[in-house]
Formats: C-alpha cells, sequence, structure tokens
C-alpha cells in the first residue's frame, strides 16, 4: 500500500516542500510541535529506518543538515533537534525540530496548523536555503 508520504512525492497530496533532490525531500509537518518542525524523508518507501539500506540510511542526515541553517535563521532556535519516531506513518522520517529546550521535543505540543500559516513558513525557509 503506498503510503502518505509516497503520495506527497507523487504530487497526490499537497505538501509544503522546502527541499528535495531525487532521494530525498524535506517538507513542513502539518501537525508542527514547534513553527518550522521539518519532516525529512527517502523517497525510497520504507517502514524502518534500521532496515534500510545502508547508502539510503547514509545520506539521510546529511541531506537533513542542509535545512538546519535555514530553520535555525528563520525560527531564531538555540538548535534544531532530531527526532525518529517512526509509528506515525509507515516510511522512515525524521522530524527536525527548532528548539530552545527539550520541552519542545514534546510531540503532545504538536496543533493543526492552517494551510496559509504553513505556506509563509516554508517561503521564509526556502528563502533561507543556500543557493545551489
Amino acid at each position: 500500500m503506498t503510503t502518505l508520504f509516497t503520495r506527497i512525492i507523487n504530487g497526490e497530496i499537497p505538501a509544503q516542500k522546502l527541499l528535495e533532490d531525487e532521494h530525498y525531500l524535506a517538507f513542513l509537518d502539518i501537525r508542527p510541535v514547534r513553527p518550522g518542525h521539518t519532516l525529512v524523508i527517502p523517497k525510497k518507501e520504507h517502514d524502518y529506518i534500521f532496515t534500510l539500506d545502508a547508502q539510503t540510511l547514509a545520506g539521510l542526515l546529511p541531506f537533513a543538515q542542509r535545512v538546519v541553517p535555514a530553520l535555525e535563521k528563520v525560527t531564531g532556535c538555540k538548535r534544531v533537534g532530531v527526532m525518529v519516531a517512526g509509528l506515525e506513518v509507515p516510511h522512515t522520517h525524521i522530524h527536525l525540530i527548532p528548539m530552545n529546550a527539550i520541552p519542545d521535543l514534546n510531540f503532545a505540543n504538536a496543533t493543526d496548523t492552517p494551510a496559509e500559516v504553513l505556506a509563509a513558513m516554508a517561503a521564509q525557509i526556502r528563502a533561507a536555503l543556500p543557493q545551489g
């Protein structure tokens, strides 16, 4: 069965995409824990991060790393936390969460966010991404 994230990759479901290449995609979470909360996924549909092939796994964090400076600039956070839970959607994904303190990583704080707010945040982050 095709996952929600594969449907986003294929353009069947809209998403605020931040960065994309042939292997990975970064986009805003629609229920962010904090403003700028980003999901990073391999385009290859696979359920569990620790059973990914070595090459895909090895490329996931370096791809995510490309988004972090823009998240820091736009949100003004102290750090970007990384969370891997992997239970919500059966497609490997990591959460990049702008944070100032450990409690900022609490998923109980996730809230539905209006599409226009996500679009504005995505535009700011995309503008802050390094070019090239």
